[in-house]
């Protein structure tokens, strides 16, 4: 198993700090003896025992990071009596050796307290860790939960927009049986085709700019069918994009709603253009028409497909993710959907 060394000197730097706190609270009731034998004993007993636990702990793995059952009760109880046992021995060398406490008697007194002591820190010191590690635990169930619940929401957005893209090209479809059956028929294998590589990339969230690009030529096309000369586009995807992941059917809902508010309601029809391109580390892509403008259809900016496109981008972008509907000068309207670009 590989070792967090980082972890690892943060849990002994944290040790550090709680075995001096603990040496001066001693000095504070035993304030006429020098101060570097209760240092030496506490920082002794405190990192060893630390040492067993914290690395004895390996040989156990769980999801929370410590051993479940007797094996967590075990591996506290082996490690304070190891630094009691231990640490003693080191201290009691270190105080001889400097000459920190006299040789007759003082460091047998030290003895009689040091079990109580290095019991209560090692129990207080693996309590803090273990609480660490089951927060940290905690915090990626979480955070897992909620990348599936995200995934789960997305795929619901997802199936909303499939049945209002599916429905509108069926009463579409259905006007134009009774007024040019051939026209219908040609819509029809559109449809078909569209459908298909629908299906084939609903398997994910998300997909290739160029297959979202791909996507939309084939819907432009079916509009087209029954739209005939009123309808124009052209779609502008810089081959360094292409790759670049984006949501599944992001931006089909703008054009719908450029085609419905924008278009139909001008005699003359117009153009959509489709856009797509990087501004520093953010993507920008943008739907545009030749069109009524934002004027004569006022609920545009809070219609389905909008509301759809907004929580696609909450969901998967957070605050990063926004989209915004600009009046064109002249006439039209401008749809622009900005999201951190992909590394």
């Amino acid at each position: 198993m590989a070792i967090d060394w980082i972890s690892k000197l943060r849990h002994l730097l944290q040790t550090l700090a709680f075995c001096l706190a603990v040496s001066a609270i001693q000095l504070v009731f035993l304030p006429d003896r020098p101060w570097q034998g209760p240092v030496a004993y506490s920082l002794a007993n405190g990192v060893i025992a630390w040492a067993v636990i914290d690395f004895g702990r390996l040989l156990f793995p769980s999801d929370t990071g410590w051993p479940r059952g007797w094996r967590g009760v075990g591996l506290v109880v082996l490690g304070i009596l190891m630094g009691h046992l231990l640490g003693n021995a080191v201290g009691d060398y270190l105080c001889r050796v400097n000459g920190w406490y006299p040789r007759n008697g003082a460091v047998q007194m030290q003895l009689g307290t040091t079990l109580l002591i290095t019991a209560l820190a090692g129990i207080v010191v693996t309590y803090y860790f273990y609480s660490q590690n089951k927060s940290a635990w905690l915090l990626r169930q979480m955070g897992e939960a909620q990348r599936h619940a995200s995934e789960a929401r997305l795929k619901l957005l997802e199936t909303q927009l499939e049945p209002h893209m599916l429905f509108n090209t069926l009463a579409n479809l259905r006007v134009l049986i009774a007024s040019d059956a051939p026209r219908a028929q040609q819509m029809l294998d559109h449809m078909i085709a569209y459908l298909r590589a629908t299906l084939a990339a609903s398997r994910g969230t998300t997909h290739s700019l160029q297959a979202e690009f791909d996507r939309l030529r084939d819907y432009l096309e079916l509009m087209a069918v029954r739209m005939g000369p009123r309808l124009a586009y052209t779609l502008d995807l810089p081959a360094e994009l292409a790759g670049q992941p984006v949501p599944t059917l992001l931006l089909q809902p703008l054009v719908e709603n450029a085609i419905q508010h924008g278009l139909e309601p001008v005699i003359a029809g117009g153009r959509i253009t489709v856009t797509a391109r990087a501004d520093g580390a953010t993507l920008e892509l943008e739907v545009a028409d030749s069109g009524a403008g934002l004027s004569t259809a006022p609920d545009t900016a809070t219609g389905f497909g909008l509301a759809q496109v907004r929580e696609r981008l909450a969901t998967l972008y957070g605050s990063q993710g926004a989209i915004k509907v600009i009046a064109k000068e002249h006439a039209g309207t401008r749809a622009l959907v900005t999201f951190p670009l992909k590394a």
